[in-house]
């Protein structure tokens, strides 16, 4: 009762073109792909032909219902309802988590707030252990990749490792949780190589690029300069380990900002805020800092900006 009286009701759009936003979606052996919806505007129905407007494609409405909690298929979706829609879309990649559906004709001109493409952050090489798992390994991803916008991938070739994947996350846990669901969900066994972060490259010649391997570095006498990007670092730590956490962090180029004092008294907690090279923070920055704390600090990061970096191939 709380809940209905403090939260308020959706307001009724019925009469403006049908807008639906995927929440998440999933990957069914018969239906396809189907993406988990909220109705914000107008109504959706079986045979509406349906625009995705983020990517450009273009579907039919096959199935629509709601959530009970087993997928149970309705004649209608309105506004303010959530539900699942399938629409015959193939492309895995067609269906993204943020994006808007509307009508194919007459629809929306607006997408709702909130979808953006996520930048990666975070590059490793992800290669099956057995190489005849390549095929196996892509239709992992593929699926993957529908209820976790963030991943970016792209083939690739190594002499060593042989046919796998450049996969771009947004740090080192989503490359953990990304390798763990591998494992589990699809049963591969895999290798992934150190992580790397994405370079900018400005050229003599006006170019700039986006590297992500020494491999793509331009010759030494056409690069301008380069630049790497930079973190904002928080750390909240018991106060007597201080010390040892500002010796680690100057090991790893880290700038200091300033500390906060969170609590007084025995056991006293401090927040120590830097600026740090994210190249330093993705190899083994969380292992140490949990080593110099006892295991007591936790560490949190945000992308700050890029910055001009010293680096040689």
């Amino acid at each position: 009762d709380e809940v209905i009286k403090r939260v308020p009701p959706p307001v009724d759009t019925t009469n403006l073109p049908a807008r639906a936003l995927i929440f998440d979606s999933l990957y069914d052996d018969y239906r396809g792909i189907v993406a988990a919806i909220r109705m914000k505007d107008g109504s959706m129905k079986k045979g509406d032909p349906v625009l995705f407007m983020g990517t450009g494609a273009t579907g039919e409405v096959l199935d629509i219902g709601h959530f009970s909690p087993q997928m149970s298929s309705d004649g209608i979706l309105e506004n303010g309802q959530i539900g699942y829609l399938t629409s015959g879309v193939k492309v895995l990649g067609d269906v993204r988590v943020g994006d808007t559906i509307t009508f194919a004709k007459n629809g929306a001109t607006v997408q709702l707030d909130g979808y953006k493409e996520v930048k990666p952050m975070v590059f490793a090489g992800i290669y099956p252990r057995e190489g005849d798992d390549y095929k196996i390994l892509r239709e992992a991803v593929d699926k993957l990749k529908l209820s976790d916008s963030a991943l970016y991938y792209e083939p690739e070739h190594s002499q060593a490792l042989g046919f796998g994947f450049r996969c771009g996350l947004l740090g080192m846990l989503h490359l953990e949780i990304f390798q763990e669901r591998l494992r589990r969900e699809f049963g591969l066994s895999i290798i992934a190589t150190i992580p790397s972060v994405a370079y900018h490259v400005f050229k003599t010649n006006g170019e700039d690029l986006i590297i992500k391997s020494p491999q793509d570095l331009p010759e030494v006498q056409k690069i301008e300069h380069i630049e790497e990007p930079w973190m904002t670092v928080d750390i909240i730590t018991p106060q007597e380990y201080i010390g040892n956490i500002m010796g680690l962090i100057a090991e790893r180029k880290g700038v200091y900002k300033n500390t906060e004092y969170l609590s007084t008294g025995a056991g006293q907690r401090a927040m120590l805020h830097y600026d740090m090279p994210l190249a330093s923070l993705i190899t083994d920055f969380y292992d140490k800092l949990k080593s110099v704390s006892s295991g007591y600090a936790s560490l949190n990061y945000d992308y700050k900006e890029y910055r001009k970096a010293n680096v040689v191939k």
